[in-house]
């Protein structure tokens, strides 16, 4: 009986040690590889009939939270749609907005819960030229229209300081004049920031 147990004992040892080789062996490279990720596409995704669509990304069908950065789309579209302003006339002279010189801020798109939200926050700085006429001559005008931070859904108490580059060629009521005219420019650039925010709304 005793030579059975020693036996016994001998064939439990050479199973353990079978064992322990049998998963050293798969650690070291005969398992199967990990999976590589892949971006889903639109076709990847089965529809559900039943589920109603969700918004945002393909792999978010939850509709859970995820924030799209939309700065360069909303830069892009604003100094499109100032520039487009034109000229305005004044009683005493003309002018237009030539170049957005500082157009900074931030443009999102977030999703939460299956619904769509937008927001942004920017400050502009408008290159302004023009010409004026004061006491029979004609002289040329530059200057910024300077525009403090502004967010969305606050157009309304927009606001545009005008800051003229050379202001010891005038006496200071024809600065007081050009500036109160150029002030006029905060209409059209506050319908054209409400036409950004619609397109925002749409994107």
């Amino acid at each position: 009986m005793e030579g059975a147990s020693v036996e016994e004992e001998r064939k439990k040892s050479e199973s353990e040690s079978v064992s322990y080789r049998y998963w050293v062996r798969e650690a070291s490279g005969d398992a199967a590889p990990a999976p590589v990720p892949r971006k889903l596409s639109p076709q990847d995704v089965v529809p559900d009939s039943q589920s109603p669509a969700t918004l945002g990304s393909v792999w978010n069908k939850a509709g859970t939270w995820e924030e799209k950065n939309l700065n360069k789309w909303a830069s892009n579209r604003i100094q499109e749609l100032l520039t487009s302003i034109g000229s305005l006339e004044f009683s005493g002279g003309c002018a237009e907005i030539s170049e957005v010189s500082n157009c900074s801020g931030d443009a999102f798109l977030v999703t939460v819960r299956n619904k769509k939200r937008v927001g942004y926050t920017y400050e502009l700085n408008l290159k302004i030229k023009g010409e004026w006429t004061i006491r029979e001559e004609k002289k040329k005008v530059k200057g910024h229209l300077e525009i403090p931070e502004f967010s969305f859904g606050e157009l309304d108490d927009l606001q545009i300081n005008v800051r003229l580059s050379e202001e010891k060629d005038f006496l200071q009521q024809d600065k007081q004049q050009i500036c109160k005219d150029l002030k006029q420019f905060l209409h059209p650039v506050r319908e054209k920031l409400h036409q950004f925010e619609e397109e925002l709304k749409d994107s």
